[in-house]
């Protein structure tokens, strides 16, 4: 199974807002570079939420519920969504700054294409993020 980031701005829907709602079906995305990652997600691959914005940080664990199909909403076979359910919140959110200083994440598209709204995450940097839940970090 793979690992994404998923980056979300809270205002329009947060990590409550998929655990209250249980499941969703993550749509909106137009930026051609994130669609193709989409559409290499699988049914069972787990994703990082990530809220942009005034937070910037890393917030839970969410799992791909179904593969990528067409977006319902819109008239264009390009546009894809896939749907996902909660998992866990992580135990500390992990911020930005956190990331941009460990050396791990060097190389990471969530550093060098800051824009880009879904990520692909190697096992190592997704474990790394997981170990750095572990602790508590200043706001």
């Amino acid at each position: 199974m793979a690992n994404w980031l998923l980056k979300t701005e809270p205002s329009c829907f947060s990590w409550h807002d998929l655990v209250k709602q249980k499941s969703a079906t993550w749509d909106g995305v137009a930026n051609a570079t994130a669609l193709i990652h989409i559409r290499k997600m699988k049914k069972g691959d787990t994703a990082i939420i990530y809220h942009t914005g005034a937070e910037r940080r890393a917030v839970g664990l969410a799992q791909i519920t179904s593969n990528p199909y067409p977006d319902p909403k819109q008239n264009d076979p390009r546009l894809v969504v896939i749907d996902l359910k909660p998992k866990s919140p992580l135990p500390h959110p992990v911020p930005l700054d956190i990331i941009k200083a460990d050396k791990a994440f060097q190389g990471w598209d969530l550093l060098r294409i800051s824009r880009l709204s879904v990520v692909p995450t190697s096992d190592k940097m997704f474990q790394r993020l997981l170990d750095l839940a572990q602790t508590e970090h200043d706001p």
